[in-house]
């Protein structure tokens, strides 16, 4: 039978969860590499940039720098996408019991 306080139960516990990983997200930090190392950038979980590191090699080479530097970048907010939707399912499969008890 449907009961209207384990649905506002349900939903009270999924408004903390929500914060607690976006707190997660924050504290998570994904590094992505490109030209074997050469590149190196980091971002937090909540997609912003906080790190980048470029070999001193490329400092001559613009074009390779800017190609090596996209590649990483893209790689990492990749990262973050599906670290995002990981988490996110990791969440909602926790949903399977509402009803159960």
């Amino acid at each position: 039978m449907f009961d209207p306080e384990q649905l506002k139960g349900l939903f009270g516990n999924m408004q903390k969860e929500f914060a607690g990983m976006e707190e997660k997200f924050k504290e998570t930090t994904l590094t992505s590499k490109s030209g074997g190392g050469l590149v190196s950038v980091s971002v937090n979980g909540a997609g912003e940039l906080v790190d980048i590191a470029i070999d001193d090699s490329l400092l001559q080479d613009k074009e390779s720098l800017q190609i090596l530097l996209m590649s990483a970048i893209n790689d990492a907010y990749k990262s973050v996408e599906e670290n995002k939707k990981s988490m996110a399912l990791q969440m909602l499969s926790g949903l399977g019991s509402f009803g159960n008890s």
